[in-house]
C-alpha cells in the first residue's frame, strides 16, 4: 500500500509541476491564458480535447452503467462518434469566426453574431450553472478514486484538497497550455490502465471476451437487450439521448472554447477524424463493467465496479497506478472547467454586463481570481454538501445542448434573429428543467432534454421568420458570421 500511495503522490505532483512548467516562458495575456495563443497543432489539440472530455466518468460511470443498467450503456459508445462527425462540419467554422474576431469564449460568439451583450450574459450564466456541478463531480470522483486506490489510507477529503491546490496552481500560472501538457500524462496513464484492465479481466476470469459474453447471457439473459436492467431506457430513449448528447457534445462552454486554441481550421478537421479512436478505451471500460457483474455481483454502488474489480484482481501497486491515472483524469477536466467558468464570469458577465470598457489586463486578473473562488466553492460543496448540486447536474447536459440551434443557425442561416435565439434558448432551458425536476424524464419514452431541444429549434426558427431584428439589421451584424467566412 505504501507503494500505491507513492505512485499516486508522485504522479499528481509531477503532473501539476508539468502544468506549471508549461507556461514559464509565455507572456501571459488573455489570449494565451484562455486559448493558448491559437497555436495548438493536431496532437496537442487532440490531447486537450480528449483530456477534457474523458473524465472520472471513464473509470466510474461507464463501467457502472454497464454493471447496473446493461444495454442502455450502448449510447455512450455511439454519441461520441456522432459528436465528432458533427464537429467536422461546425468547429472549423467556429474557429474561423474566433480567429477573425478575436473570440475567446462561447458567449463571445453569441455577442458578436447577434449583437447582444445581454444574450452573452444569459449564455454565460447557463454555462456557469452547468459547469460548477460538473466541476464538483470531478473533485468528488478524484477523492473517491484515491481513497479506494489507497485502501482508505488517504481519505477522500484530503485527496480532494490536494487536487484542488495543485489544479489551481497550474491553471493560475499557465492557463489552457498547462491543461494541454498535463493531458499528455493523463492520456498515457488512462489508456494504459484501461487497456490492461479492459483486456485483462475478461481473459483472467473467463478466457476471453466471447466466453465472458456467453456467461453473461446465461446468467442475465436480458441484460444486453433493451431496456436491460433500466425500465424506461428503451430504444426511443437511447436514440433521443444519442441525438441530444451528440449535438450538445461541443456545446459545453469549455469544449466549445477549446476549439479556438487550434492552429487552423484544418487542424480541427483532422482532430475530428482521429477523435473516434478514443471510443476504444470506453468500450474496454464497458467490458470491465460486464465482467464485474459476473465476478462481484451485488455491489450496492455499480459505479465502484471498475475499482472493486481491479482491487480484487491486481496487486496493490497496480491499484496505485489506476488511482494515479484516475486522479489526473479528474484534474485535467477540472482545470479546463474552472478556466472557462472563470473567464465566462470575468469577460462575459462582468465586462459584457457591467464594465464594457474594462481592460484586458483587468479581465485576465479577475479571471485568475475567479479560478480560486470557483474552485473554492466546488471544494466546499464536494466536502461538506456533496449532494447539494445534484439537481443542477441533472440539467447540465440538457441545458448546454440548448445552445445548439443558436450556434448552428448562426453559422449557416442568415435569417436567424437574436430574439428567435433568445426565445428558443429560454423556452428550451425552462422546458428541460421542468421535465427533469418534475420527474418526467423520460417523457413519452424520449429523453427530456431532446424534447426541449426540438421545441427550442422550432421556436427559434418560427420567431426568426416573423420578421427581421431591426437592431441587428441596422448594425449590419446579421450577415457578418456566415458559411461564407
Amino acid at each position: 500500500m505504501n507503494t500505491a500511495l507513492l505512485i499516486i503522490f508522485v504522479t499528481i505532483v509531477f503532473s501539476a509541476g508539468l502544468g506549471i512548467f508549461a507556461g514559464r516562458k509565455v507572456k501571459m495575456n488573455l489570449e494565451n491564458w484562455t486559448v493558448g495563443g491559437r497555436r495548438f497543432g493536431v496532437i496537442l489539440i487532440w490531447l486537450l480535447m480528449a483530456g477534457e472530455i474523458y473524465t472520472t466518468f471513464t473509470f466510474l460511470g461507464a463501467s457502472g452503467w454497464a454493471y447496473s443498467r446493461g444495454a442502455p450503456t450502448y449510447y455512450i459508445l455511439i454519441y461520441g462518434t456522432l459528436a465528432y462527425t458533427v464537429s467536422f462540419f461546425i468547429l472549423p467554422a467556429i474557429w474561423k469566426v474566433g480567429k477573425r474576431y478575436g473570440l475567446h469564449t462561447q458567449p463571445d460568439f453569441f455577442i458578436k453574431r447577434y449583437d447582444s451583450r445581454g444574450l452573452g450574459v444569459l449564455v454565460a450564466g447557463i454555462g456557469v450553472l452547468s459547469i460548477i456541478p460538473y466541476l464538483q463531480l470531478q473533485l468528488a470522483g478524484l477523492g473517491l478514486i484515491v481513497e479506494v486506490a489507497s485502501g482508505g489510507a488517504v481519505q477522500s477529503n484530503a485527496a480532494i484538497l490536494v487536487g484542488f491546490v495543485l489544479t489551481c496552481a497550474f491553471v493560475y500560472t499557465s492557463g489552457i497550455r498547462g491543461t494541454a501538457w498535463v493531458s499528455i500524462v493523463k492520456d498515457a496513464m488512462m489508456i494504459a490502465a484501461v487497456a490492461i484492465v479492459g483486456i485483462g479481466v475478461p481473459h483472467i476470469y473467463f478466457g476471453g471476451f466471447g466466453k465472458m459474453f456467453r456467461s453473461l447471457i446465461e446468467a442475465h439473459p436480458n441484460h444486453l437487450v433493451f431496456p436491460g436492467a433500466a425500465p424506461g431506457m428503451d430504444v426511443l430513449w437511447v436514440m433521443s439521448t444519442v441525438l441530444l448528447t451528440g449535438l450538445g457534445f461541443y456545446m459545453w462552454p469549455h469544449v466549445f472554447g477549446s476549439a479556438f486554441s487550434a492552429r487552423s481550421a484544418e487542424t480541427i478537421k483532422r482532430n475530428a477524424v482521429i477523435m473516434p479512436f478514443y471510443q476504444i478505451p470506453i468500450l474496454l471500460v464497458v467490458m470491465v463493467g460486464f465482467t464485474a457483474l459476473l465476478v462481484i455481483p451485488g455491489l450496492r454502488n455499480g459505479d465502484m465496479a471498475f475499482l472493486e474489480l481491479v482491487n480484487k484482481t491486481y496487486p496493490s501497486w497496480f491499484m496505485g497506478f489506476v488511482g494515479a491515472a484516475g486522479a489526473v483524469t479528474a484534474m485535467v477536466p477540472s482545470s479546463v472547467l474552472v478556466l472557462f467558468a472563470s473567464t465566462l464570469l470575468a469577460k462575459n458577465v462582468y465586462q459584457a454586463g457591467f464594465a464594457p470598457k474594462a481592460s484586458e489586463e483587468r479581465i485576465l486578473g479577475l479571471s485568475r481570481l475567479m479560478v480560486l473562488i470557483i474552485m473554492g466553492f466546488a471544494l466546499l460543496f464536494a466536502i461538506f454538501l456533496p449532494n447539494a448540486l445534484v439537481n443542477l447536474l441533472l440539467i447540465g447536459y440538457d441545458g448546454v445542448s440548448q445552445f445548439f440551434p443558436g450556434v448552428v443557425l448562426g453559422l449557416f442561416w442568415k435569417r436567424v434573429q437574436r430574439r428567435g435565439v433568445v426565445c428558443g434558448l429560454v423556452t428550451g432551458f425552462i422546458l428541460a428543467a421542468v421535465l427533469v425536476f418534475s420527474r418526467n424524464d423520460p417523457f413519452l419514452g424520449l429523453n427530456a432534454g431532446f424534447v426541449a431541444l426540438v421545441v427550442n429549434a422550432v421556436v427559434t426558427v418560427a420567431v426568426s421568420l416573423m420578421g427581421e431584428d431591426k437592431r441587428a439589421h441596422q448594425n449590419g451584424n446579421s450577415p457578418s458570421i456566415s458559411p461564407g467566412i
